[in-house]
């Protein structure tokens, strides 16, 4: 389980045998979401992340969008 950053209290990562398109799952305690980074930024699913964390995290994943793609394909490839 890779994971990409953690930040505010967020763990951003991907499994090791995740599937395309790229996105990242967030954690924070026992509450989860998904975020798709390609083809564009978007929520898949949250699962008890508080509102406040899930703007957060799509503002993350905006930020370091480059990382991830780099970090997905170097894993990945």
């Amino acid at each position: 389980m890779p994971t990409v950053f953690e930040i505010f209290g967020l763990c951003f990562f991907f499994f090791s045998e995740d599937h395309d398109p790229i996105h990242v799952h967030v954690v924070r305690g026992d509450d989860e979401a998904k975020i798709a980074v390609v083809p564009e930024i978007e929520l898949v699913y949250n699962h008890g992340l508080k509102a406040q964390d899930v703007k957060r995290a799509l503002k993350l994943v905006k930020m370091y969008k480059d990382e991830i793609i780099a970090a997905w394909n170097e894993y990945h490839d």
